[in-house]
């Protein structure tokens, strides 16, 4: 329910850049492109904050979270474009979802070169699980499809990613200017610090791997009680 009055919210938002570039004769395959390379850009942040950055230094990461929001929008126009402008096509919808899972490899190859090069072991290991679930949740649709099944149940979607994984970066560098890139909190019997700026960014990644590895064990098991379903009827 929330996402669909926060889709609609947001196709609202967006109606006149959608008319205006249906008006302009701007493919849905040239705005699925622009997003794949906003994502590629992402990543490079990333990657530059690994390489030329300090831990602690978080303006990487929240530069990365406002480029990979912004591509998200990119993900909610090529659909609106291509009904509204009556210019979808088979091989449109297939472009959109190659470049979709290659923009989100990417994202995750960004997100995982930043924290194992500044040494954030564990969290490097729940963006690969992230990454793991994310293809999962897309595989298991498509193969279920592939055998005459809708299946978009579940919790954590694309769109709920990129909205997670997009703001939470985002947040982490902007905070982390006033309480400082290396902050952490402790406490007195515990061996270990429990937070630390960049745990804005790292916990909501890890209740993405969660999540999302939830939604494909989900939808497994709807598609095979479709497909039980449609043996009986057979039978």
């Amino acid at each position: 329910m929330l996402k669909e009055i926060g889709q609609s919210a947001a196709y609202r938002v967006l109606q006149p850049l959608v008319s205006a570039l249906i008006r302009l004769h701007v493919t849905p395959n040239t705005i699925t492109t622009i997003g794949l390379s906003l994502n590629i850009l992402g990543a490079v942040f990333f990657i530059i904050g690994a390489e030329f950055g300090v831990r602690g230094d978080l303006s990487y990461v929240g530069w990365g979270g406002f480029i990979i929001l912004f591509a998200g929008l990119f993900d909610m126009l090529d659909g609106q474009v291509a009904r509204q402008g009556k210019m979808a096509s088979r091989f449109g919808a297939l472009y959109d979802s190659v470049l979709d899972r290659y923009s989100e490899l990417i994202m995750f190859l960004g997100i995982c070169y930043y924290l194992v090069s500044h040494h954030y072991f564990m969290s490097s290991i729940f963006a690969f699980l992230a990454l793991t679930g994310s293809m999962m949740v897309s595989y298991t649709r498509a193969r279920a499809e592939g055998l005459g099944i809708q299946c978009s149940v579940g919790l954590m979607q694309r769109p709920e990613r990129i909205v997670i994984i997009g703001t939470t970066a985002l947040l982490c560098g902007i905070i982390s200017i006033f309480i400082g890139g290396d902050y952490k909190l402790n406490v007195s019997f515990l061996p270990f610090h429990i937070f630390e700026t960049i745990t804005i960014f790292t916990f909501p990644v890890l209740i993405v791997a969660v999540l999302a590895n939830y939604t494909a064990i989900d939808r497994l098991i709807h598609c095979r009680r479709e497909l039980m379903k449609m043996e009986n009827k057979q039978s």
